[in-house]
């Protein structure tokens, strides 16, 4: 078996790829293992390491220890991200499972592994969540679509914290300092909406990876109920990668589930393309 790369020129009882020197690649339809879309550019493993370094310090919970090449993040156990080890050098491997697993089980916490594609396969005896896919954009030229006036707050206020549910709940106490954090680099909350009437709602990170590139990432994201469909999403979210670039970011990163088609379509809308995947992975049992 090997790969084919190309533009899909036919899916049915015939798949045809057009390869990048013109050559039509025929595979009858028995034959084929599986289909992946890429993105128009391949995304190399270095490139991957860099942004999740940057989503890393962007989102980095309360505490931080780099152990074996993996960095162990503790957030109060609010949000995956905040409370799960990555593995971000060459060097991380399964040999550190286990000091992984005393490290968490010190702080309370269940052992949990964010896995990106190329950085890391799953253990054994370790079962895998759903895809979660990190979407990026070059924004050095972007233009903003006219938006009513945001507020930008260094924390979030009570109009915000109103408006954000995780998992459909309202932020605990114990996870508003998480909300607050980040590691080397600035946080803003932004809110679309009047006084006393917020519309939507977006938490930005500017941080800067080890390649030098500056990222801003978008977290958070949320539309009242009673007013989404009406493209609110997009303008906050716009606004948000504004800010970032007003504090130097090039680029833009966010973390959507797999199965959002409707947010997914969205972020497409705004420039955003598939850069890769990440799953959270715990112990079996």
């Amino acid at each position: 078996m090997t790969d084919v790369i190309g533009i899909l020129d036919r899916d049915d009882d015939v798949v045809v790829v057009v390869s990048e020197r013109g050559e039509r690649v025929q595979v009858t339809r028995d034959q084929v293992v599986a289909l992946k879309e890429l993105t128009t550019r391949p995304i190399r493993t270095s490139e991957i390491r860099a942004l999740e370094h940057a989503a890393a310090d962007g989102w980095p919970g309360l505490e931080q220890e780099w152990i074996d090449g993996w960095i162990l993040k503790a957030g109060n156990g609010f949000t995956g991200r905040a409370n799960s080890a990555t593995p971000l050098s060459p060097e991380a491997g399964d040999r550190s499972l286990e000091t992984i697993r005393a490290w968490y089980g010190a702080r309370g916490l269940e052992p949990r592994l964010l896995l990106p594609d190329r950085l890391g396969t799953v253990p054994a005896g370790w079962q895998a969540g759903p895809d979660v896919l990190v979407m990026a954009a070059d924004v050095t030229d972007f233009v903003p679509p006219q938006s009513p006036p945001v507020d930008v707050g260094v924390s979030p206020d009570e109009q915000w914290l109103g408006a954000y549910h995780y998992h459909g709940e309202p932020v605990p106490d114990t996870g508003l300092p998480v909300l607050q954090a980040v590691r080397q680099g600035t946080v803003g909350f932004i809110r679309l909406g009047e006084t006393t009437t917020t519309l939507a709602v977006t938490r930005a990170a500017v941080t800067t990876a080890p390649d030098g590139r500056r990222w801003v990432g978008l977290t958070a994201v949320e539309v009242a109920a009673a007013h989404r469909r009406r493209g609110l999403g997009t303008l906050v979210c716009a606004a948000a990668v504004e800010w970032g670039r007003e504090r130097g970011a090039t680029h833009a990163y966010l973390q959507v589930e797999s199965s959002n088609e409707a947010a997914v379509t969205m972020y497409r809308g705004l420039g955003f393309v598939d850069h890769h995947r990440y799953r959270y992975v715990v112990p079996l049992g």
